[in-house]
């Protein structure tokens, strides 16, 4: 087989194409031939660094002649080419970014310019000077870039002549022109190191006017402050001050801006920290002989559960613990000696940390300490002494074993004053209470002068003479022997329930406790034959001003007096002619048939109490042999306003002479009701009526 030929293209053409891979100079006149290089490899360039490509064209037409990478835009390349293998004239460069702008804002986009240029943003032309210039051009024109990515591009021509350019994209941070705040930072994270430190970071903003980051930190429980904890311009904070209390810290990072914009804050971040920190160093440190040693006492300091108490050897400087406990006081049991005695306190909370030592104290053990004073003084006069009573805890048995006494102390007058005096008190005895730890003790003041005010108190000295604080002070008047003056106004109103007695006010002056009416009849001689005081007469339910002496109104004439009762049981006698008195005849509303005893073999009963219940109607059979077929007994109530007795009810007989009863549901209050009783026989005969009563009284 006879090989295939090769190409039969005209050897002008492959020698054409062989030629266009040379580029061919004249130079001194020699003919120099350059072999090209061999197509460039695609050139990326990390953002914010400008992509810059070379074209030898004014249309930006073709492959570019070179593609590398441009910090920044400011060349000046004069009347020579740009690059090797462009021409001096009639070449463009394209520069082209895309960057993140973060919250974007105002910026200022300022050239410098021979011969033209173009800017776009986002392909939105922003800069436009495009002609062939022979002097250098300058421009600045505002803009605001939005958040987030954009990509800027930048077309420079050179058409001839001189060739140079310089651009800038620059945030305008004015305040009165930017007032885009940045941001919030993003990714933010916390760690608690080993070494009790809370390291927080995040990412970096994008806006290029970001001046820094403010850190800010609280309690979990708290708010942010208003001053952050730290500012940095790193996207780190270690936190060397969190205090290791074991509590829970937020942390939060904002971003801010030249202009002082400020972004809000990321999300909390929380930290739980270690116990480490031992409560606050105990205060108030006290120390003092007492009858039992020395007391030790201290404040509580909050958060504290245990406290350790130390002595402070006065040679050595060493501290030994004498206890350690959770109350604030403790009795270090040494003697009276006169040595002194050197304490230090700390105090520990539930993890175990300890506080720093208290201030020392210094005492001897000698007793200088007074008893706590009595409390609960309490003064009750009668009509011949004051009695005395106060209270003391149950611990004060020890002081009392030893000599201890109670002073007390009197003054004339509403205070004890500065300087009072002691006086005697009688018949001093004491009782116990165990459930309340405490004891009472009294007394009796039987040389107070009568109608005096005084002023009390007590206070408690010890086997050492130390003398406590006075009591609270009680003020009392002692009794008088002066009754009140007469009642004014006494009136007397008969009704259906007795006979209404009322009087006038008092005079403010009067300390009346009780009033007592007396009922008597006046005899021919005019004087009062009085019945005694022991009628049922009763005070007013609600008007202390009246008293209802309860009687059956039977038009009977009686004289009254009321008297007044102060206090101390002063009372003028009834036979007194300052006492006034006033004569009554009651009403006469007893039915005709019920005056005198009843003729038949029942008998009514009557009576009344002091009080407005219904107390019923009584009677019985007074002859076993008549009442003996009594099967039942009708029972009737007299009806003033009738004149006749109106049924009410039927009861059986329980055959017997024993006392019967019934109770009037409707027996009306503030009257006497008269009752009717005959019994019926099984043959239907009834006997003679009786007539039993009953006062209810109303009490006003």
């Amino acid at each position: 087989m006879t090989p295939a030929r090769p190409s039969s293209a005209p050897r002008g053409r492959r020698r054409a194409r062989a030629l266009s891979a040379t580029v061919v100079a004249a130079t001194a006149g020699s003919l120099i031939t350059v072999t090209a290089p061999a197509a460039e490899a695609a050139v990326t360039c990390a953002s914010p660094v400008f992509q810059r490509q070379f074209f030898a064209n004014t249309t930006f037409s073709g492959t570019p002649k070179k593609t590398d990478c441009d910090s920044k835009i400011d060349q000046n390349w004069g009347t020579g080419a740009p690059a090797t293998g462009l021409p001096s004239n009639y070449f463009g460069v394209r520069w082209t970014v895309t960057r993140d702008f973060g919250s974007g804002g105002p910026f200022a986009l300022p050239v410098e310019t021979r011969d033209g240029i173009r800017v776009y943003v986002d392909d939105v032309r922003k800069v436009d000077i495009w002609k062939n210039v022979s002097t250098t051009q300058s421009k600045t024109v505002n803009v605001t870039i939005p958040a987030g990515k954009h990509t800027l591009r930048i077309d420079f021509v050179n058409w001839t002549g001189s060739a140079n350019v310089k651009f800038a994209y620059t945030p305008r941070t004015s305040t009165t022109v930017d007032t885009t705040k940045p941001l919030v930072p993003t990714a933010p994270a916390l760690t608690y190191t080993s070494s009790y430190q809370a390291k927080f970071s995040w990412s970096a903003n994008k806006e290029m006017d970001l001046a820094g980051y403010r850190v800010y930190r609280r309690l979990k429980s708290g708010s942010y402050p208003a001053q952050p904890l730290a500012t940095t311009t790193s996207t780190s904070f270690t936190d060397t001050t969190v205090p290791a209390t074991g509590d829970t810290y937020a942390y939060e990072v904002r971003a801010y801006d030249k202009a002082g914009n400020t972004s809000a804050g990321t999300a909390d971040q929380y930290v739980a920290t270690a116990d480490r920190t031992g409560p606050a160093a105990p205060t108030g440190l006290t120390a003092h002989g007492d009858l039992p040693g020395m007391v030790i006492e201290w404040k509580p300091v909050t958060g504290a559960t245990a406290y350790e108490l130390y002595e402070k050897s006065a040679t050595t400087g060493a501290y030994t613990l004498l206890k350690r406990q959770s109350g604030t006081s403790y009795i270090h049991y040494v003697s009276a000696d006169a040595t002194r005695h050197t304490y230090a306190v700390r105090a520990f909370d539930a993890a175990g940390n300890p506080s720093a030592y208290s201030a020392t104290v210094t005492s001897d053990g000698i007793d200088r300490t007074a008893p706590a004073s009595p409390t609960s003084l309490e003064a009750t006069v009668d009509t011949s002494q004051v009695r005395l009573s106060w209270q003391v805890p149950s611990s004060m048995r020890d002081e009392l074993d030893n000599d201890a006494r109670f002073v007390v102390y009197r003054a004339q007058g509403t205070s004890l004053g500065a300087d009072p005096a002691a006086i005697t008190c009688e018949n001093e005895s004491s009782t116990s209470d165990s459930g309340s730890g405490t004891y009472t003790f009294q007394c009796y003041d039987r040389a107070a002068v009568l109608d005096t005010v005084y002023t009390y108190g007590v206070a408690v000295r010890d086997g050492r003479g130390n003398e406590s604080a006075v009591s609270d002070t009680v003020t009392v008047t002692t009794s008088d022997r002066v009754p009140p003056r007469p009642v004014t106004g006494l009136k007397a109103t008969p009704r259906g329930d007795g006979t209404l007695l009322s009087w006038d006010k008092p005079a403010a002056d009067e300390d009346v406790v009780a009033y007592h009416a007396q009922r008597g009849v006046r005899q021919a001689d005019g004087t009062v034959k009085w019945q005694g005081p022991y009628l049922p007469c009763v005070d007013g339910k609600d008007d202390p001003l009246a008293i209802l002496c309860i009687d059956v109104p039977d038009g009977e004439t009686y004289v009254y007096a009321v008297t007044a009762e102060d206090q101390w049981g002063n009372e003028l006698p009834i036979t007194n002619s300052s006492v006034p008195n006033v004569t009554s005849t009651e009403l006469s509303l007893e039915p005709a048939d019920a005056v005198g005893s009843d003729p038949g073999p029942i008998a009514g009963g009557g009576g009344w109490q002091a009080s407005e219940a219904i107390s019923g109607a009584y009677w019985r059979c007074t002859d076993p042999v008549a009442c003996e077929d009594i099967k039942e007994f009708r029972i009737s109530r007299w009806n003033q306003q009738t004149g006749t007795y109106e049924p009410l009810a039927t009861v059986p007989s329980d055959g017997g002479t024993t006392s019967q009863y019934y109770r009037d549901e409707t027996q009306p209050l503030g009257e006497t009701s008269f009752y009717q009783v005959i019994g019926v026989r099984a043959d239907g005969t009834t006997t003679a009526a009786g007539h039993p009563f009953t006062v209810r009284p109303d009490l006003v």
